[in-house]
């Protein structure tokens, strides 16, 4: 990659940072379009937000991932937010356009993405979401309008009951919100066509922690866990076992990368080249933390 006075900046900031994936990502699709975009990582403590943001605004910065923990803090330096991100109060991507900073959230649309890609079928479907955090938010967002129906479970209940309250308003869909527990979750996956577990259980290192037993899963459902390291989760594992269709949590990252990719670069993302270059570096044994694009 051959940089000069011309090159375009991007970048993601949060902290911790080093672990992230995404100038990887970004790098390889700017370098297989033949781009003039240079992708780095930027650790930003918290009470160094506002500064950055202003320092980003006024170097130019193209564009900018935000992982934790900058998600909710960035939307007030901001001058606008698309829907999704104004809903939630999350952003992850960040556009700069002759100064003017535009805040986006790609989880949902990377969710979506992902489901539909792997043919997933949702309209007229039952939808099972677990979490009701930063990234489940956006997705039920997001789904919201796709499905017939919708449930959350949280282990704050309230939160979930919330979530719900809000959805069911804005979209005018069957939506409810419960308390997470192993009986709650055994109910309502018999009538639910799609699952997605949008919490961290699962993730590396605690790898066998489980909310689903195995034998709550049918063959006629399709279950996505966004957890995507390790690429096959215990649920993912159990969910085969029962041949049930999966959709990996490499997908939901893949995706909504290429959503932030489009958003800066107004072309399509190389997502094969995307897909890939995550594929290898989650097998070489990074251990991102939850999301991080």
């Amino acid at each position: 990659m051959e940089l000069s006075g011309k090159t375009r900046v991007c970048c993601v900031i949060g902290d911790p940072i080093e672990h992230t994936l995404s100038p990887l990502i970004h790098n390889a699709a700017f370098k297989h379009l033949k781009l003039d975009f240079v992708y780095v990582a930027f650790r930003v403590r918290r009470e160094e937000l506002e500064n950055a943001v202003k320092g980003m605004r006024s170097l130019g910065v193209h564009g900018f991932n935000v992982t934790m923990p900058h998600k909710n803090a960035i939307t007030k330096y901001l001058d606008e937010l698309d829907s999704t991100a104004k809903f939630i109060g999350s952003v992850n991507t960040v556009l700069n356009e002759d100064g003017k900073l535009f805040g986006f959230n790609t989880d949902g649309v990377g969710a979506l993405k992902a489901l539909k890609e792997n043919h997933v079928r949702l309209n007229g479907e039952k939808l099972l979401l677990l979490g009701a955090g930063g990234a489940a938010q956006a997705i039920a967002f997001q789904l919201a309008s796709e499905v017939k129906e919708l449930t959350i479970l949280n282990r704050d209940g309230e939160k979930a009951k919330h979530l719900a309250n809000v959805l069911r308003e804005k979209f005018g869909k069957k939506v409810v919100g419960k308390t997470l527990s192993a009986p709650s979750v055994k109910e309502e996956l018999k009538d639910a066509g799609i699952l997605v577990n949008a919490t961290s259980v699962g993730m590396h290192p605690n790898t066998e922690q489980i909310l689903v037993n195995r034998e709550w899963l049918r063959p006629d459902m399709a279950v996505m866990d966004i957890v995507y390291n390790p690429v096959e989760t215990k649920l993912i594992k159990d969910a085969k076992a029962v041949g049930a269709k999966v959709v990996y949590g490499t997908e939901m990252l893949v995706f909504q990368g290429a959503a932030s990719f489009e958003i800066w670069c107004k072309r399509p993302a190389p997502v094969e080249v995307m897909r890939k270059i995550i594929l290898k570096s989650v097998h070489g044994g990074a251990a991102p933390v939850e999301g991080t694009i």
